[in-house]
């Protein structure tokens, strides 16, 4: 699962302590979740990047979620009036190359064109992404797709109406400016 958002300024310092003591704990208490990161943007917009590994697509249509998302605590639905501009997908991995993640990332979320889409798709699997990781700075490269449409619930009547994610890539490193430089040369 990828979300990326921003928080209303007077709200931040509340929402990183929120989630990092009550959200992701509670969120990795659901079983068949495995992991979650929050990042948050060194420039541009918007502010957070969160991702949640979960066992399978299954997970993020099932009961416990589900449970969880119409029927937030307290903190949750106070924080979650604080969101703005949620994107939120449910997504496979495509395909990862690299080993780990590294300390610093680049998020590039896109919607191919409809007609290049298997070409574009192909280029990234076959020929961008797979040599990424052993360059200067760099540790891994990861495709994700849209697999699965997110259910409307309770947490998002208040946050307001989510933005789906199609494509994303994300590529990290350990150094910031062989990231950025990435983009800039091959992804722009």
């Amino acid at each position: 699962m990828l979300l990326s958002f921003d928080i209303a300024p007077e709200a931040i310092v509340e929402h990183d302590d929120w989630h990092t003591h009550e959200h992701l704990p509670e969120r990795l208490s659901i079983p068949g979740f495995l992991r979650g990161s929050r990042w948050i943007a060194t420039q541009g917009k918007p502010r957070y990047f969160v991702m949640y590994e979960v066992e399978g697509l299954d997970i993020l249509a099932g009961a416990a979620y589900l449970e969880r998302l119409n029927n937030p605590t307290p903190w949750t639905k106070k924080m979650m009036a604080h969101y703005r501009g949620m994107t939120r997908g449910f997504c496979t991995v495509s395909n990862s190359f690299g080993a780990g993640i590294g300390q610093t990332a680049l998020l590039i979320r896109f919607k191919p064109d409809p007609g290049k889409k298997t070409t574009l798709r192909k280029w990234l699997l076959e020929e961008a992404l797979p040599g990424l990781p052993s360059k200067v700075g760099l540790a891994s490269a990861h495709l994700f797709e849209a697999a699965l449409t997110p259910q409307s619930t309770n947490e998002q009547r208040i946050r307001g109406k989510d933005a789906p994610v199609d494509s994303a890539l994300l590529i990290t490193g350990y150094s910031a400016e062989s990231v950025a430089a990435q983009f800039q040369s091959e992804f722009s």
